[in-house]
């Protein structure tokens, strides 16, 4: 344990910055938050309009364990902050061809559903989780729980583990040509292509080994926290002030000082804040160049491909929609060429897939009676300069469109109120450079391998958390970044 007198500061309240303050309370560090943000959470935020609440990041739920451990490890009662409960589906897909397929949350029935639906042999779904499954199992612990570039990770019985379940197609192959051999049909080699998108990345150029991220959501299921995905945030950041962490908001960080190779603290608002160590929630990018100044870091980190970015709708819609469900997919009719719009054109797709989250489907109080929350998000390229006060007249008629002639109705007469959230903005918003949601983008081979370590080679007890950096984007991964740095803190302090 380190003690008591030890100090920590935390760059960014996000997902992963209040799960590392938690954690190192918990080793009694005294540590401070330093937020830019008014609010706690970073890209998992919320606000209400005309009635209608929206949560305005994350929308999916899995893997509640790992929120769960953070209570545990504080002796606390998570029913005192936060409870959730299982979804009955995982999604909802609509074709371009009019076929339509509601995910069923158990495994074995959504592959008979597949089958009389859409004609794919059931045994084939239930395989390739089952692949999965083991994939998971077998690399997990490896790949997603320690830091990557520590000589430590490669000894022993998890290399061992991990290679018994390596199959040369995770890293040979894309992760569409490893479903088109998985799989006789279109739509379900389509909807398991669209996994590559939990972290911005391309399918047809992502490696094979992401067909495990199915696994956590059709194998282990999908939640709902109650209240939203807000609900996430307020726990954490509750159980993070119960422990004694202080928050300081609107306090964007000006620079970490390092002296004779060691980060002593940080300063905020022409205030030097001294700290035993620092912690970065903040896009990586950002830090090395921002930050610290190293242009020669950060040079090197934009060398490699951004994820995607999104473009985000908040509606307000009118009326109730029985066909729709918590999460729902409109999927094009030519899902190559808008991931070649988005990662090689940089441009907006004719045709998007468009993703609506309704959480009024799930909870009262949502939305005014008879009416619905839709969160629209569409995938878009990272900014690199694009006009997206111009796009957004474009893509929300495409949208519209899109979804009046699957849906039945004029959508565009039913909005009554509405917001947007484009990629200059979640820049600006976030620090996420160009937009990107997920940092770099697993388009590569070795892209888990280039992804930024959790530490500093150069700058000691300085470490980096979030989704710009190992393991990845999104809030399971997040929160293992967390639990990442609290054991390399741990085992700094024990050597």
């Amino acid at each position: 344990m380190a003690d008591k007198n030890k100090t920590a500061v935390v760059i960014g309240s996000g997902v992963a910055g209040m799960a590392a303050a938690i954690r190192l309370a918990c080793m009694h560090y005294d540590v401070q938050v330093f937020e830019k943000n008014e609010y706690p959470g970073g890209k998992l935020s919320f606000f209400e309009q005309d009635g209608y609440k929206f949560d305005a990041g994350p929308s999916l739920f899995t893997q509640p364990d790992l929120v769960e451990e953070l209570f545990t490890l504080a002796g606390k009662n998570i029913a005192d902050y936060f409870s959730y409960l299982r979804s009955t589906e995982t999604c909802r897909y609509f074709f371009a061809n009019g076929k339509r397929l509601t995910a069923n949350e158990q495994p074995e029935a959504f592959a008979q559903d597949a089958q009389t639906i859409l004609g794919e042999p059931a045994e084939n779904i239930t395989n390739y989780l089952g692949r999965a499954k083991d994939l998971y199992q077998h690399t997990g612990e490896m790949f997603l729980n320690n830091s990557l570039h520590k000589a430590s990770t490669y000894l022993g019985r998890p290399l061992l583990k991990a290679l018994r379940g390596a199959r040369p197609a995770y890293l040979l192959q894309s992760l569409d040509q490893y479903n088109g051999h998985a799989f006789e049909t279109t739509e379900i080699r389509q909807l398991f292509n669209r996994y590559a998108t939990y972290n911005g990345s391309n399918p047809y150029a992502a490696p094979g080994m992401l067909s495990v991220i199915p696994h956590l959501e059709m194998n282990e299921g999908t939640y709902y926290p109650m209240g939203g995905m807000i609900s996430i945030t307020n726990a954490l950041y509750k159980l993070a002030t119960d422990l004694g962490v202080q928050f300081h908001f609107k306090s964007a960080v000006q620079k970490i000082t390092v002296e004779k190779g060691k980060a002593i603290g940080i300063t905020v608002n022409d205030t030097a804040i001294p700290a035993d160590l620092v912690v970065s929630n903040s896009d990586v990018y950002y830090v090395q160049r921002n930050l610290l100044g190293d242009e020669q870091a950060a040079a090197k980190i934009i060398k490699q491909e951004r994820s995607s970015s999104a473009f985000i709708f908040y509606w307000g819609i009118s009326k109730s929609f029985p066909a729709l469900g918590l999460h729902n997919i409109f999927f094009t009719a030519d899902y190559q060429r808008e991931f070649e719009n988005i990662f090689r054109h940089k441009t907006l797709s004719d045709d998007p897939t468009v993703y609506i989250n309704i959480t009024a489907k799930l909870e009262e109080g949502m939305a005014p009676e008879g009416c619905e929350n839709w969160f629209v998000m569409i995938n878009v390229p990272a900014h690199t300069g694009q006009d997206w006060q111009a796009d957004t007249a474009v893509l929300k008629q495409r949208v519209v469109t899109k979804l009046s002639k699957v849906l039945g109705e004029d959508i565009g007469a039913l909005i009554q109120t509405e917001a947007v959230l484009d990629p200059s903005l979640i820049e600006a918003r976030t620090a996420s450079y160009t937009g990107s949601l997920y940092g770099t983008s697993s388009n590569s081979r070795m892209a888990a391998f280039l992804r930024h370590p959790n530490f500093s080679s150069t700058i000691s007890n300085l470490y980096f958390t979030g989704g710009s950096v190992h393991p990845g984007g999104g809030i399971p991964l997040c929160l293992r970044s967390a639990k990442i740095v609290a054991d390399l803190v741990a085992k700094q302090n024990a050597i």
